[in-house]
């Protein structure tokens, strides 16, 4: 399960953790995303994307999952989170991409947010998006790679314990 975060800036709204894994980078792509509900709904996607392609593009088809299940949900505000600066910073304007085939897929991806009343999208550190990333592993048929807390913040823990 993610760490917990403050909660969603709405009651109403649900949570969208999403990862795509390329293997190898280029190669098959990996889907993998977790969605909770604000009435206690877990929804756990884990699929073999029908093309392949680079991290990037794994990142950005697992989001799109994500979304048409938060959709087949009925949410109607979704908080969005996951490891992929490309992705994060792609949809929230402050980056844009020449690559053809990558926008290619962010542009229907934009539309389909459109769909919700609220969104927000957040980018979290990659130890912080472990259950997503054990899904679009899992699709693969890779085993659960765990993100390590950051160093520093180990020994930060550590220092206060003595």
């Amino acid at each position: 399960m993610p760490r917990p975060l403050p909660p969603p800036v709405w009651p109403d709204a649900w949570q969208l953790w999403f990862d795509g894994s390329a293997s190898p980078n280029p190669g098959r792509i990996g889907m993998g995303a977790l969605l909770l509900g604000p009435a206690g709904e877990r929804i756990e996607v884990s699929e073999l994307a029908p093309t392949g392609g680079c991290n990037n593009t794994a990142e950005v088809l697992a989001l799109q999952r994500a979304v048409d299940a938060a959709h087949q949900a009925g949410a109607r505000r979704v908080v969005i989170r996951g490891d992929s600066d490309f992705a994060v910073r792609h949809l929230l304007g402050s980056a844009r991409t020449a690559i053809t085939r990558l926008s290619a897929l962010l542009e229907p991806l934009a539309l389909s947010l459109q769909g919700f009343d609220e969104v927000r999208i957040e980018w979290v550190p990659r130890h912080r998006n472990g259950d997503a990333d054990r899904l679009s592993r899992a699709a693969l048929g890779l085993p659960d790679k765990p993100a390590l807390a950051p160093l520093s913040r180990a020994l930060s823990r550590r220092r206060r314990r003595r």
